[in-house]
């Protein structure tokens, strides 16, 4: 069977499908069948959450087929994953027969790499280039950057890759970086550090993923004929996923399509939450701009989820601004109402959620069809511990367990050092993490002094000090780690666990390691990191800590298919279960403080679409919560509902929540959510001022948010309080550190201690 991205000619086969086989037809709605029948000329399709694109696209490349005098190899059809690749193949197979072979289909990527190997010499390759790996880049990226006097800890390369992936993901190249595009790394180095690393490419005959676009865009654009055989070529182009399309995918659509412009973009800009990553929901906004005359159809028939699902998905997401608009509709029962719960903490509303399950269980729902989506990754653990303590067997879905992430295995491999000196294993992994100048040299000499002297690696190490066995920089490295694990476990029984394991991590440097990354996911490394102090918190011992770990570790090897899948809500696209749980509804987490820092009422509504996808996982129940007291990174924080909660329209919710904690029938007492619409309103920015601060250290546990309150006997009912928020009020219930309070305007909220003044 030909491999459809080699590089043979255009050879017709003389195949064809058999004329007049229109049953993919039958059992199409009359939006699908619109979407299917439009072949000619450029067209727009919004296909709604759980609307049947992927039969849409299916059938519309069967119909062209059968309809159009064109030959399988004219169709490109272009996808996000090779999964979705895949399946089109063989479900189109299923229907045309063998020829779909044919089609020129598959991602982006692979598309990219089928044409370059055609025509490497024009972009300065040869024809069996390497494409580098994210390893091999970096460690180019480091090379350059050492020749150019670079600081690498201050600039990580990890960082100028993810700013050299942005730009060429906006398909642009060395030479066309300007003005603020090329000031923002390095003291304005990085254009050209861009320059000199695509120098080191070529001459290595090698390319990165964002080459196997951008090569082919150069291409495109300085070989008119070129481009014009390709053109000729592909007389039907379909797209898949659009909403996700980067401006370097945008661009080589709108070069492909310019001859015959019979271009068929399916997608949901309400379903665009890739932004971080480069795409750029701009392009299905502007469809009709680019192609003149388009016709648009829209999927909205869902056949997922129950109408009070799609009520609450569609109610939220009305309120973006940059929508085209379509409102989904379901010929099913209403099912449920979306369930609403706020509580009164983090820990409680995982005990609420695991609860729900084991009752959801018993009443004969698997295991395999609920799902937990967070917004931000450090919220799992919470669902980790209450799930391993009640014995709920879950799986994380695109992700890996709290305890198995990199950056959490490598602060415990020295606690692990710190508890017991002779863990080699551990040991290796840390012994020059980060970076000490002690490379697999030292680690040799250490491995032949432990053999020596029958010791383990760290006792071994300790000896080498000792002996001045290193020089220079080498020995005052492992001079200075080896004084800070003997001052570590001076500590160990002197100190809280957790105040030892921030310690380990600021005296080490590995914090400061990822404070320093650049890089996309280093925010998410030091979320995990700051997480890991309050679930240490909750042991005596570090030793005990371990332990948990090592159980929570074991535990986690069953491969039982019946599990709780949790996984991040931008994890969860394209996914569906019978029940979603969404938690962590509150201003700050989501819509996410950091996303709408950096890009205001643009993120704003990437959350709100976010928000969307959530909901319309679920099939037949849905539950969304949030909770008036969150510990994130270490520190209580107050919460109030996010401004999504107050966006959900009340006929399709039912609210569970205590009248005390923000019930949504209470919260127009206290204030409006309308004012928090505005990214920039006063109420957002002193929750964004107040948590800045908190998080300027890893955990500061001597600064409260007000005052410095604690349960010393301050507080008692009757007592007249202020609270930053809610106002003056009167405590009518006091236990330990939680207060409840009538306050004069905004009701009864509960609240902490920490969180109020007396007056």
């Amino acid at each position: 069977m030909e491999d459809r991205f080699d590089i043979g000619s255009f050879e017709d086969t003389g195949t064809r499908p058999e004329d007049g086989n229109f049953k993919y037809l039958d059992g199409l709605n009359s939006g699908q069948k619109a979407a299917v029948e439009a072949l000619d000329g450029p067209v727009l399709v919004l296909a709604g959450a759980g609307t049947g694109k992927t039969r849409v696209l299916i059938s519309r490349l069967a119909h062209i087929l059968n309809c159009r005098d064109v030959r399988p190899w004219e169709i490109l059809a272009v996808t996000f994953t090779n999964k979705a690749a895949n399946e089109m193949q063989e479900r189109t197979a299923s229907i045309v027969g063998p020829q779909a072979i044919e089609i020129k289909l598959g991602t982006f990527h692979a598309i990219g790499v089928w044409l370059l190997r055609r025509h490497a010499e024009l972009v300065g390759l040869e024809r069996n280039f390497n494409i580098l790996d994210t390893d091999d880049q970096l460690r180019l990226l480091k090379q350059i950057m050492a020749e150019q006097g670079v600081d690498q800890k201050k600039w990580p390369p990890r960082g100028l890759a993810a700013v050299i992936d942005r730009w060429k993901d906006k398909g642009l190249r060395a030479d066309q970086v300007q003005g603020p595009e090329s000031s923002d790394f390095a003291h304005g180095k990085a254009a050209a550090l861009y320059a000199l690393y695509q120098e080191r490419l070529a001459a290595q005959n090698a390319c990165d993923f964002g080459d196997l676009l951008l090569h082919v865009l150069t291409l495109f654009q300085k070989n008119p004929d070129i481009l014009g055989i390709y053109q000729n070529r592909f007389k039907y182009i379909l797209v898949d996923e659009y909403q996700d399309t980067n401006i370097a995918q945008y661009l080589l659509l709108r070069l492909l399509a310019q001859r015959h412009r019979n271009i068929c973009c399916v997608g949901d800009d309400d379903q665009s939450i890739y932004g971080w990553r480069g795409a750029e929901v701009g392009n299905i906004l502007k469809f009709e701009d680019d192609f003149p005359g388009a016709k648009v159809i829209r999927l909205e028939r869902n056949y997922r989820s129950t109408s009070h699902i799609l009520g609450a998905a569609s109610g939220l997401i009305a309120n973006n601004e940059g929508r085209l608009g379509k409102t989904l509709f379901t010929e099913g029962n209403d099912g449920e109402k979306v369930i609403l719960n706020g509580l009164w903490d983090s820990p409680n509303e995982a005990r609420w959620i695991a609860d729900e399950i084991e009752n959801l269980e018993r009443k004969g729902t698997s295991l395999q069809e609920i799902a937990i989506l967070v917004r931000a990754s450090f919220q799992t653990r919470d669902f980790e511990e209450c799930f391993l303590s009640m014995g709920i067997k879950y799986r994380v879905i695109g992700g890996l367990r709290f305890y198995e992430r990199r950056e959490i295995r490598d602060v415990l491999a020295y606690l692990r050092v710190i508890n017991q000196p002779d863990d080699d294993l551990a040991f290796e992994r840390i012994y020059n993490l980060p970076k000490r100048g002690l490379g697999d040299k030292a680690l040799e000499k250490l491995r032949a002094l432990a053999r020596a002297e029958n010791l383990s690696l760290s006792r071994a190490a300790r000896l080498a000090v000792e002996k001045d066995v290193f020089k220079g920089k080498p020995q005052a490295a492992l001079k200075n780690l080896m004084d800070c694990f003997d001052d570590w476990r001076a500590q160990k029984d002197l100190i809280p666990a957790d105040e030892l394991v921030e310690a380990v991590m600021e005296q080490s440097g590995y914090f400061d390691m990822w404070r320093q990354d650049k890089s996309p996911e280093a925010e998410g490394k030091r979320e995990n990191l700051k997480e890991l102090i309050p679930a240490i918190a909750e042991y005596e011992s570090l030793a005990q800590f371990l332990e948990h770990v090592s159980l929570v570790m074991e535990n986690n090897a069953d491969n039982t298919s019946e599990m709780v899948s949790l996984m991040t809500l931008h994890a969860a696209k394209g996914l569906e279960y019978d029940v979603v749980f969404l938690p962590g509804w509150e201003e700050g987490l989501f819509p996410h403080q950091r996303a709408l820092d950096e890009n205001g009422l643009k993120a704003l509504e990437e959350e709100r679409r976010l928000a969307y996808v959530g909901i319309t996982r679920a099939k037949k129940r849905c539950y969304i919560s949030h909770v008036s007291n969150r510990r994130i990174h270490g520190q209580w924080q107050s919460s109030i509902p996010s401004r999504f909660v107050d966006e959900l329209p009340r006929d399709h919710m039912s609210d569970q929540s205590d009248q005390g904690i923000y019930n949504t029938t209470r919260i127009s007492e206290g204030f409006s959510h309308a004012s928090w619409r505005n990214p920039d309103s006063s109420h957002l920015k002193e929750i964004l001022e107040k948590r800045a601060s908190a998080n300027q250290k890893l955990v500061d546990n001597s600064t409260k948010p007000v005052g410095s309150a604690s349960s010393d006997g301050r507080f008692s009912v009757g007592s007249r309080i202020f609270h930053q928020k809610f106002g003056y009020g009167r405590i009518i219930r006091k236990d330990g550190p939680k207060l409840e309070i009538a306050f004069e305007k905004a009701g009864v909220k509960k609240v902490m201690e920490n969180f109020v003044q007396n007056t």
